[in-house]
């Protein structure tokens, strides 16, 4: 890991104002502050908790982690340390509990990044469209952490410690599937039957790309008409996707996100599944 560039934070995980200075340092406390600050906007049930529409619709719009702060600030008192009831929660998706834990994690020092791609261990026989933060432990290696994972999952690991093949980033499932190891429409969302298939992994195999260039997006997040629900690939978006998903050396990264066919423009378009479609820019890079 370039421990450098992964301890900076970007415009997506800078918390502003937010005093860092009470924060533990240990990554395992970092994730469990998180758990106890979001509430994914489907897991109301697993807490007893109605998620008003509102707070279903919009809280997970917030591109940035200063919007998640502040959301928080005005949903209670309380010091961001504290565990919050679910009702003075922020209600958000996997990408928002990964994304605080990786601004936390830079806060403190630990170096690390968000990564895209699949569970397994959401949905029986699914490659579940997911993202986890990447981070550098004490011990000195790479782990990857799901801050989402609480008591109430049955799962058989640390989710501090997530096996990579209980989460597979994106280019590791978009090359299973092209050698037929993986069957693409078992790749996506299992609950939304128009969510998954080969044009569903290369869009997580481009926004992965994106956030170890520094550029951390929304799930529905998409460009140019490769990245539409359901669009048919080019011979060339394959090849493009191959060459991601082939990369082993950190130092190809910024190389593959110069490639006009893998970066992300200044102006996208968000997919959002309740405001609907529109057009965003994205702070200059």
């Amino acid at each position: 890991m370039n421990e450098d560039f992964f301890s900076r934070q970007t415009p997506y995980s800078d918390p502003g104002d937010f005093g860092t200075s009470g924060l533990p340092r240990a990554p395992r406390r970092l994730a469990a502050l998180v758990r106890g600050l979001i509430i994914h906007r489907c897991e109301g049930g697993r807490f007893g908790y109605e998620v008003p529409g509102e707070r279903l619709h919009h809280d997970a719009e917030s591109r940035y982690v200063t919007e998640i702060l502040r959301i928080l600030r005005e949903r209670g008192s309380t010091p961001l340390t504290e565990h919050r009831a679910p009702g003075a929660r922020f209600v958000g998706t996997c990408r928002d509990f990964s994304l605080l834990l990786c601004s936390l994690l830079r806060a403190t020092g630990t170096p690390a990044r968000l990564r895209c791609g699949f569970a397994t261990y959401l949905a029986d026989g699914w490659y579940e469209d997911h993202w986890v933060t990447e981070y550098r432990a004490p011990d000195g290696g790479l782990r990857l952490a799901d801050p989402q994972v609480h008591s109430g999952y049955d799962v058989p690991f640390d989710p501090m410690d997530v096996p990579r093949d209980a989460f597979l980033t994106a280019g590791d499932v978009w090359r299973a599937c092209r050698e037929g190891r993986v069957d693409p429409q078992t790749c996506g969302f299992s609950s939304v039957e128009g969510l998954r298939g080969l044009w569903f992994v290369r869009g997580n195999v481009l926004r992965d790309l994106a956030a170890l260039n520094g550029v951390e997006l929304l799930p529905w997040d998409g460009w140019e008409p490769g990245l539409r629900k359901g669009a048919p690939l080019t011979e060339d978006d394959l090849a493009a996707a191959d060459e991601v998903a082939a990369a082993r050396s950190e130092s190809d990264w910024p190389l593959l996100f110069a490639d006009p066919r893998l970066t992300v423009p200044e102006v996208i378009t968000s997919y959002a599944p309740y405001p609907g479609e529109r057009r965003v820019t994205l702070p200059v890079r």
